[in-house]
């Protein structure tokens, strides 16, 4: 065992040493608003997406918006959601927020990067404080592991991740196509997403992380790193989206886009967790960010009367999926936004899933775009078997809000959001390593890699910040 190695191993089990002794967040009782009420809401990340999600929000009508925090308050990316909210207070940290404002909120928005999303969301559940997070719930499969227990333990805090497609047409459509044995015996799935990503342009012959730059006047970047003990010299590429390129950070395009892709496969087919991930192609891999091209292969075992079944990732400009014979074309859903490259480019293939079952073959896209049976002659013979499917009460947004009022339930809860998180978080670990993972569904631990293992955990936090490892 080579000394890093051997280092990291240390620091993983000194990580769990530090978890098991952590000190417990006080637990608060969740408020639920009246009928009448709105929704009092504080949004922590606002610029870039975490403002779009604050704007959704507010346009239902059902919340109050009482507290704004972001760890770069004069960016010019949040000076939108300043403007529209000029009277609501500001913070730059989301602990001050909460020792300062905790009694006048009901809920939080979390809109920052996906290694951030962790400490918030189990500060605030610890609150009593609602949870509307971004997908993927967070960068870790062990971070992902602990928000469950937590949403087990605080049972009365709702929460939602926001994949927002989970309330929209394709969730009604896949759930009733499967009550009533349309979609059924499905034993493979495509899921693609060819898009340009943002480090596309990358040199993946890179030896180190870029260099320092100086940091922003505004920008808190001690605190930017979150529960990061190992903190990085600032650098324009990590922040602003690009975040997402890293192992340190993101998930790359499998955790930006799986979630809208196959979340209601998932659900609906029970899928839960893989018995084996393999990454079977990874064009520019390196150490640092994620590669140019990926192929990854989950392999999900039979479940009651439902066949085993593999679902293959493809991402990448030159690594289209096989398409079936009668496949038509590649719809694109005008509600979709587009990716973070800030702009939707032409592509051959638009993000989305082909579904084999035993007899029927369906083509979908993502977000709340719905399935298709192909070819067209096999659509128009089953046209008269397909069941109503009924209309979305709510939208994704809304839908949280209402859950905070308890007139609804979330469709998206930790619950459910919490295993297909975990898939995202085995891929990536499949995608780091270029290798195949074995992975024991019921003790929750890969087999076959010690490291990989180890990695399921993730570094030790940094000082101050382990208390949000128990729970």
């Amino acid at each position: 065992m080579n000394n890093s190695r051997r280092r990291f191993l240390k620091q993983a089990m000194l990580a769990s040493a530090a978890a098991a002794v952590a000190p417990n967040l006080l637990m608060a009782r969740p408020r639920f608003a009246a009928a009448n009420e709105r929704v009092n809401l504080a949004c922590i990340g606002i610029g870039n997406r975490g403002g779009e999600i604050i704007r959704d929000l507010y346009a239902t009508g059902l919340a109050n918006i009482v507290a704004l925090c972001d760890v770069d308050m004069g960016a010019p990316h949040t000076q939108n959601v300043l403007k529209q909210f000029p009277n609501v207070p500001r913070f730059q940290d989301f602990r001050q927020l909460f020792d300062k404002m905790g009694n006048e909120i009901d809920a939080v928005s979390i809109g920052v990067p996906d290694h951030s999303h962790f400490p918030i969301t189990m500060h605030a559940m610890a609150l009593g404080k609602h949870v509307y997070v971004e997908k993927p719930m967070a960068r870790t499969f062990n971070e992902v592991e602990l928000m469950m227990k937590a949403a087990e333990k605080y049972n009365k805090v709702v929460t939602q991740m926001g994949n927002q497609g989970h309330s929209e047409a394709n969730y009604f459509q896949f759930k009733a196509w499967v009550d009533a044995g349309i979609i059924k015996d499905v034993t493979a799935i495509t899921a693609h997403m060819n898009s340009p990503r943002r480090w596309h342009g990358w040199d993946p012959n890179i030896k180190s992380f870029p260099p320092a730059e100086p940091i922003p006047d505004t920008l808190d970047w001690d605190l930017w790193h979150s529960a990061i003990a190992d903190q990085h010299d600032y650098n324009k590429d990590f922040i602003n989206g690009q975040w997402r390129c890293w192992y340190d950070f993101g998930m790359g395009a499998l955790g930006d886009w799986g979630a809208h892709i196959i979340d209601t496969a998932h659900q609906f087919l029970d899928l839960g967790l893989p018995y084996e991930v393999e990454c079977t192609k990874a064009t520019g891999h390196n150490d640092f960010f994620f590669p140019m091209s990926s192929t990854i292969v989950f392999k999900f075992p039979k479940r009651k009367r439902m066949p085993a079944l593999d679902i293959t990732w493809y991402d990448g400009l030159d690594n289209l999926p096989p398409i079936p014979e009668g496949y038509g074309v590649s719809g694109l859903d005008p509600n979709i936004p587009p990716p973070s490259t800030g702009e939707l480019e032409p592509v051959k293939l638009n993000p989305g899933k082909i579904i084999y079952g035993k007899e029927l073959t369906f083509k979908g896209g993502s977000h709340g775009s719905t399935l298709s049976i192909i070819p067209e002659e096999k659509a128009k013979e089953m046209a008269s078997q397909l069941p109503e499917v009924p209309q979305s009460p709510s939208n994704h947004f809304a839908n949280f809000l209402k859950a905070c009022k308890g007139e609804e339930e979330t469709r998206s809860p930790f619950s459910v959001a919490g295993p297909l998180s975990q898939v995202f978080s085995l891929g990536v670990l499949a995608q780091k390593l270029n290798t195949k993972l074995e992975f024991d569904r019921k003790k929750k631990v890969i087999t076959n890699n010690e490291l990989a293992n180890q990695l399921l955990v993730g570094p030790p936090p940094r000082k101050g910040w382990e208390q949000y490892y128990q729970v």
